[in-house]
């Protein structure tokens, strides 16, 4: 099986959606984080937007290979609305991002059932009115070399039509590129079979 190295994800904040049941009424959000950082700043935000609201209940998912995810169920009975919110994030396959649906109690309680149903709708909504795009998973290299071998490094990188991503050209020259993750050890390969080239994999 060929290893994955796309993930999806939503390049802007979506447009509030709202979803009502029984007075009750659920406002949806989804974010692109890139931290765990960003969840608290846009929860933040949301809470004195909505500051009569009774929940703020949420889900995100971060990383690519490696992912850190979180539901919360904000007051919610256990699992009745991060996990379902959650669930729309596996089922639309996207990471770095964050969901938010902020509850507007209606005087009717919706019961469990109901509550899932609510939430799920809600973050399946905000998904549906986000713009998700497919980027690839990349490896970041640092080449080292002296000066009289960079035409050598140079005709790889065009040949190879590689990502530059900074380069210090002095008498020892730097380049970082971007590879994409399947092209990585083809590349590190080339670049190691030249004599006083140096290529390191950069931590992420």
């Amino acid at each position: 099986m060929e290893e994955k190295d796309t993930y999806k994800t939503i390049v802007k904040s979506s447009e509030e959606v709202l979803f009502k049941d029984r007075n009750s009424k659920f406002f949806s959000y989804a974010f692109p984080i890139s931290e765990e950082e960003d969840v608290k700043a846009h929860i933040d935000t949301l809470k004195k937007q909505h500051h009569s609201a009774r929940h703020w209940c949420y889900a995100y998912q971060l990383g690519t290979e490696f992912v850190k995810y979180r539901a919360n169920d904000d007051g919610e009975p256990s699992n009745s609305a991060g996990m379902p919110i959650y669930g729309q994030i596996q089922s639309y396959d996207v990471t770095n991002i964050l969901i938010v649906v902020v509850r507007y109690f209606g005087g009717v309680k919706l019961g469990v059932g109901g509550l899932i149903n609510a939430y799920r709708t809600g973050a399946q909504m905000a998904l549906d009115s986000s713009e998700i795009i497919e980027r690839t998973i990349n490896i970041d290299f640092l080449i080292s070399f002296d000066y009289p071998n960079m035409n050598k490094v140079m005709r790889i990188i065009k040949e190879k039509n590689l990502n530059i991503i900074a380069q210090k050209l002095e008498l020892d020259c730097q380049i970082s590129i971007s590879v994409r993750k399947k092209n990585a050890l083809e590349i590190e390969t080339i670049f190691n079979t030249l004599y006083k080239v140096d290529i390191k994999t950069l931590e992420g």
